[in-house]
């Protein structure tokens, strides 16, 4: 990736399946959106998904980053319409969204979590605004839902840290459903070298955006995502998820004071 978020063609990334381009002699329109799907173990759910994105036009072509599965997600994927990218080993979530960010062609990227299932299409109305200008990155905000078990802890951490560094509030900080410029990601390259591999890429992303003066959105969104249970798996999960936002926080703050005006976050 170069430092201004250009997408540089290399050997990793797959080409078009067959019958996936055009009639023979005819362009390649380039794709207006392409959708990054990071997936671990998501057989169950990345079909779905996928469809989703696809059937309902969200995005002109979807790249799932099966990152290290060992249950078929990878093959799942490819049978639902989407171009895989399969990583050698786990490599974790912000390497995974970057290494297919790499691989798409779209000006405009919407990054999505695999177990949205359906309700992956009601992330058109994230890309719009980002389509029309009106916004570098829009952020999916899901409502409160009853039952959910989710304690709360590496979400109110990054709200708290981003709102100190950015005097900005976000509802949703760790959301994984962003439609976004590629100017955030040449953001993301400049103010952080390497980039996040983990859990900390989301706070990563809104942090160097806002640092480069870049529009923020975040719009209220029904998505659905599979609750993390309240078992051993999940708290383990949860930890490391905060371990890594609190790495990338304290990274933040050792950034360098923003030469200019910080950008602007908005609420819809």
């Amino acid at each position: 990736m170069r430092s201004d978020g250009v997408p540089v063609p290399g050997p990793s990334c797959p080409a078009a399946p067959p019958g996936g381009g055009p009639p023979a002699g005819l362009p390649d329109p380039p794709p207006r959106v392409s959708a990054v799907v990071p997936a671990y173990n998501e057989a169950g759910r990345v079909a779905a998904t996928v469809r989703a994105l696809l059937n309902h036009r969200v995005a002109d072509e979807v790249w799932v980053v099966d990152d290290g599965s060992t249950d078929g997600t990878a093959e799942v994927a490819a049978a639902a319409g989407a171009r895989v990218l399969r990583l050698p080993r786990r490599s974790g979530k912000g390497r995974a969204l970057l290494a297919g960010a790499r691989c798409a062609r779209a000006g405009v990227l919407l990054f999505a979590d695999a177990d949205l299932g359906e309700s992956a299409a009601g992330l058109a109305r994230l890309v719009a605004p980002v389509l029309g200008g009106e916004a570098d990155m829009c952020i999916a905000a899901p409502p409160p839902r009853p039952g959910r078990n989710g304690l709360g802890v590496a979400v109110g951490v990054a709200r708290w840290g981003v709102q100190r560094l950015t005097g900005r509030r976000f509802s949703a900080p760790l959301s994984g459903q962003r439609a976004l410029s590629r100017r955030v990601l040449g953001a993301l390259a400049d103010t952080f070298r390497p980039a996040p591999a983990g859990w900390g890429i989301e706070v990563a992303l809104t942090v160097a955006a806002l640092r480069a003066g870049l529009r923020v959105a975040e719009l209220p969104l029904d998505i659905a995502h599979r609750v993390t249970r309240l078992d051993w798996h999940g708290f383990r999960h949860r930890g490391t998820q905060l371990a890594h936002i609190a790495v990338t926080l304290a990274r933040c703050w050792a950034l360098p004071a923003p030469a200019g005006r910080q950008g602007t976050a908005i609420r819809w």
